[in-house]
């Protein structure tokens, strides 16, 4: 298990190298940079004094090479669209937010997910089981920003129940979290009903109840553990993409959190921010197949790593 490990965490780290090169040579590829004219007044000496001040005046592949160092020392610079604070002084102060509406949004999406499938999977072709594949196909084929308007229209424009964003209790909380968690809760729910569906015509859950077992407990310790390991790979993507924040979500309901710097970041050529982002979801989603893998063994002891 600890050569595993090992070999592992050197994949990542190789990931988090290619990722950072690719990005550095698709931003600067780009036309346009960060302070250009068009986008603050400049005398050519000062823009000449800023690009020095940065290290922009540099061949690439000695801006590299600086960046590379100092990311080994966690030193990610300092942010061009907010010049006091440095890039991990920005993403710890903004990420909690996003954090907050993902982690959410993912228990939403699991724990409605994994009920609603296995709803829909016990009652298989009733009205039930109509009824949770319409709302997991409704959820999937509709984008969130598309279900942020209509939630804004219906809870605060039509009723007046809910505000129309911000992020200062749960009454804001409420849409933006369904708006997030809708579409991931549908992948949830039906690939937990085709999984439930199979585990119910296993042999040993008939046995199960050849030995007078009831149906619940046949569920719970028989059922629902051999159907965790198919959701175990959807959690791969799942997780990092809802707790990176969502641009969508978050400038449609005025969410301060991380999502909106994904865009911005690119339009204002922030550097720092982009290699920044770009690393963090990288990073993200290399540690998340990591625990994914571990926790096939935590199901299923029959699952081994060399």
């Amino acid at each position: 298990m600890i050569r595993y490990l090992l070999r592992r965490i050197a994949g990542i780290l190789g990931v988090l190298v290619f990722i950072s090169l690719l990005t550095f040579a698709l931003m600067h590829a780009i036309p346009g940079g960060p302070f250009d004219e068009d986008k603050m007044p400049l005398t050519p000496e000062q823009k000449a004094n800023i690009l020095r001040s940065f290290g922009l005046d540099r061949p690439l592949w000695q801006q590299y090479l600086i960046y590379a160092w100092n990311a080994l020392h966690l030193d990610f610079g300092v942010s061009y669209q907010s010049p006091g604070e440095t890039v991990i002084q920005l993403i710890a102060r903004v990420w909690p937010v996003s954090l907050q509406l993902g982690a959410m949004a993912l228990a939403l999406a699991f724990a409605g997910g994994l009920t609603l499938g296995s709803l829909a999977a016990v009652r298989q072709n009733t009205w039930v089981d109509y009824l949770v594949t319409l709302l997991s196909t409704f959820g999937l084929i509709v984008p969130n920003f598309i279900l942020g308007v209509l939630l804004i229209l219906l809870f605060s424009d039509k009723f007046h129940l809910l505000p129309t964003g911000g992020w200062s209790g749960p009454r804001n909380w409420a849409m933006p979290v369904l708006a997030y968690a809708l579409g991931p809760l549908g992948v949830v729910a039906r690939y937990t009903r085709t999984s439930v569906i199979e585990a119910l015509r296993a042999d040993y859950v008939r046995t199960a109840y050849a030995k007078g077992l009831r149906g619940r407990v046949i569920l719970r310790r028989h059922v629902l553990r051999n159907a965790l390991i198919p959701l175990l790979t959807i959690m791969g993507p799942l997780v990092p993409d809802l707790l990176t924040g969502s641009l969508f979500v978050e400038v449609i309901f005025r969410v301060p959190g991380l999502g909106r710097f994904f865009v911005t970041s690119t339009l204002q050529r922030d550097y720092p921010m982009i290699m920044g982002l770009a690393l963090l979801a990288a990073g993200a989603v290399s540690l998340t197949y990591l625990v994914t893998d571990l926790l096939y063994v935590a199901v299923d002891p029959r699952i081994r790593h060399a």
